[in-house]
């Protein structure tokens, strides 16, 4: 299964939720629509939706969730990458290229706490229910890299100079 039928499934999601902008009303659509599928194809969603999450596992894209939420713990930053799957490929695919590109978001402009717990690990979720255990040949987070300081103002600036313009 292809990260783009992955893709797929979140586009259906957005497109038949009341509010595509809630990325919780998307997981719970997503769901929905995972749980019509056989099992061997959420097993392959849930691999490509873990290699999204690999992807996505990086030390500057956590630095924007930080300042977007004003904080970001581990699991916060779990839950920002769901909310971030939840905007759709477009999205996704600039943040993980340029975490700065998040200012062009309008929720980010608008909102507190974006973050997704419904969304994250969507497709994980649904083969555990459905199989009672792990979906297989999911893969493993890469190394996430070496730390920075996320409340020092001068390097906030430096790194996301449209985030910080947005929100500092």
């Amino acid at each position: 299964m292809s990260v783009d039928r992955f893709w797929e499934l979140v586009d259906a999601a957005r497109a038949s939720a009341q509010d595509p902008s809630d990325a919780d009303q998307v997981g719970e659509r997503a769901r929905q629509l995972l749980d019509e599928l056989p099992l061997d194809e959420v097993a392959g969603l849930a691999r490509a939706e873990w290699e999204l999450r690999a992807r996505s596992y990086r030390v500057d894209l956590w630095g924007a969730a930080y300042l977007i939420n004003g904080g970001c713990s581990d699991d916060g930053f779990e839950y920002f990458r769901g909310w971030l799957i939840a905007q759709g490929r477009e999205v996704f695919e600039r943040a993980v290229a340029d975490p700065d590109t998040l200012a062009g978001v309008p929720a980010v402009r608008t909102a507190q706490d974006l973050e997704s717990e419904e969304m994250f690990g969507v497709a994980t979720s649904v083969y555990w229910e459905r199989a009672g255990e792990a979906p297989p040949d999911t893969v493993g987070y890469p190394q996430l890299g070496d730390f920075w300081d996320f409340d020092d103002d001068d390097e906030v600036r430096r790194r996301f100079p449209r985030l910080n313009v947005i929100l500092g």
